[in-house]
């Protein structure tokens, strides 16, 4: 009986340890694949936002003078910030009122990620 009580104890010690070998070899896999894939490369998208939209809208998104007088939102405002992502994506793709298209000059990478550069620019408010 004891000795059928200390086989039970070292498979399921076994079985457990396996188990924790296994997540902790899935955990490390994950972030060398997070590593290697990270999100939209900010520098990139601060890069293409001074040289597609801070003529209007400003560094800080807040609008240049020349955006001002031509009435464009404040980036950085509520109703902007608020806006889904796929919606701010077709702003840009495909302009609105005096904004222009960017859908020829610009990839579906980069839009994302301008996407993303106009989220944050909340926090600079």
């Amino acid at each position: 009986m004891k000795e059928n009580k200390l086989q039970h104890r070292v498979i399921v010690g076994s079985a457990m340890f396996f188990l924790l070998a296994l997540f902790a070899g899935l955990a490390f896999s994950l972030v060398s694949i997070a590593r290697a894939n990270p999100g939209p490369d900010g520098a990139a998208s601060s890069a293409t936002f001074r040289t597609k939209c801070a003529m209007c809208h400003g560094q800080d998104g807040a609008g240049s003078e020349v955006g001002k007088s031509m009435n464009v939102p404040d980036l950085r405002s509520q109703a902007v910030q608020k806006l889904p992502d796929a919606e701010l994506a077709q702003i840009i793709s495909n302009g609105k009122g005096g904004m222009p298209s960017f859908k020829n000059s610009l990839s579906d990478a980069q839009i994302h990620s301008l996407v993303a550069h106009i989220h944050s620019l909340h926090q600079k408010k």
